[in-house]
């Protein structure tokens, strides 16, 4: 396919595809799809080979948010029946953290529900941070806090954080059908402000939400010129309880392209296959791996995974290997373009293409699958031992 072999050649030298081609992308048949994950996988492989990051997420504080977004079990307003609780104590975040360590995680992703922090919230994190990196000096801390205000990203990078997390999560035309109480512009001001603080910013997508091609097409886009180095691509958990729990949108072959399209967008950046990958991938999640370089293990934020040790054999199955502590994540053109912690830093180069017809979506949607919406009940926040 003339389409595929050129966007390889385009991955294999970083340069942007059109809009056109990653919106073809996109349109691609079922019939296409190995074909399709196969030209993605040349690309991933020329930057990272066959290694997997291993990321563990601890919700610091869970449930409660003031603000309204759609998606989120934490939401105002949110019926869903997730855990709730105030701030970890340092010693039980860094316990926590030690489980997803213990399992092979390089990273360890610290949580908040909330708008921003308070100044008190950035000294509690600041304090975990240091608690968890005197037990496990080489893991890396990122902190994903909401909205920062000005001189918390330093603060942050201080205490020793060495990434901070924010996501678009949708393009900037429908951000205002999403959540009303901030705004997209707010969202890109926080990624800013941790790159300018020499933190290595993290930020993603969530599809599934009822958006067209062309909204993801925006938003992988703004994600390559916003230039952080991690790209997390959730897909939607349609919670009982949040305005968004029939928005059942997704197919593994879906979920497929849309990793793919992101791949070539951003393939030398480190794509990383976040929540909602049981639910939506389910037994093709080994595929995603061919188009991704980094995985949650075990349990998400509100949510269950599967068992971590089935994440470790499904990597090891489909021919890859954990990535190692002591393994630079980013290839060397963008881990020596700047600060931060080695597993980070550099960039893709801007795009500014011109913008081109959504492509058709896919006709047919299988039935609901809520019976795979499995509320997270263990780890952080109860007596129970973490999944990891």
């Amino acid at each position: 396919m003339d389409l595929l072999n050129t966007l390889v050649d385009k991955g294999l030298r970083r340069e942007l595809p059109t809009r056109e081609e990653a919106l073809a992308v996109l349109a691609t048949s079922d019939d296409d799809l190995l074909e399709v994950v196969a030209a993605a996988g040349k690309v991933r492989r020329q930057w990272f080979g066959r290694r997997v990051k291993l990321n563990y997420l601890v919700n610091l504080k869970s449930g409660l948010c003031p603000e309204d977004c759609s998606y989120c079990s934490q939401r105002l307003g949110s019926k869903a029946e997730i855990l709730k609780y105030t701030w970890l104590k340092p010693d039980e975040a860094s316990k926590a953290a030690a489980a997803g360590v213990a399992g092979g995680a390089k990273r360890v992703c610290l949580v908040a529900s909330g708008r921003g922090p308070t100044d008190r919230d950035v000294d509690r994190v600041s304090e975990t941070i240091e608690a968890i990196k005197e037990q496990h000096e080489g893991v890396e801390v990122c902190a994903c806090l909401g909205l920062l205000s000005d001189g918390q990203a330093d603060r942050l990078r201080s205490a020793g954080a060495d990434a901070y997390n924010h996501n678009l999560n949708t393009s900037e035309g429908t951000y205002g059908d999403i959540t009303t109480t901030h705004t997209y512009a707010d969202r890109v001001e926080t990624v800013q402000q941790a790159q300018a603080a020499g933190l290595s910013a993290c930020s993603g997508l969530i599809a599934g939400m009822g958006e067209s091609d062309a909204d993801l097409v925006d938003v992988v886009f703004s994600l390559r010129e916003l230039d952080p180095d991690s790209v997390p691509v959730n897909f939607l958990i349609p919670f009982e309880g949040t305005p968004l729990a029939k928005e059942w949108n997704l197919t593994p072959q879906r979920c497929l392209r849309i990793l793919a399209m992101t791949r070539f967008v951003c393939p030398d950046v480190e794509v990383r296959l976040a929540g909602g990958r049981e639910v939506h991938l389910r037994s093709m999640q080994p595929l995603a791996l061919h188009l991704v370089n980094s995985i949650f293990l075990g349990d998400y934020l509100t949510s269950e995974g599967q068992a971590g040790q089935a994440d470790l054999d499904m990597i090891a199955d489909a021919g890859f290997e954990v990535e190692g502590a002591g393994t630079t994540t980013l290839p060397a053109h963008r881990a020596q373009a700047g600060g931060g912690c080695g597993s980070h830093d550099g960039g893709c180069a801007p795009c500014g293409d011109a913008p081109a017809d959504a492509a058709a979506e896919p006709s047919e949607i299988p039935a609901a699958r809520t019976d795979l919406v499995a509320v997270r009940r263990r780890g952080a926040g109860t007596d129970l031992a973490p999944n990891a």
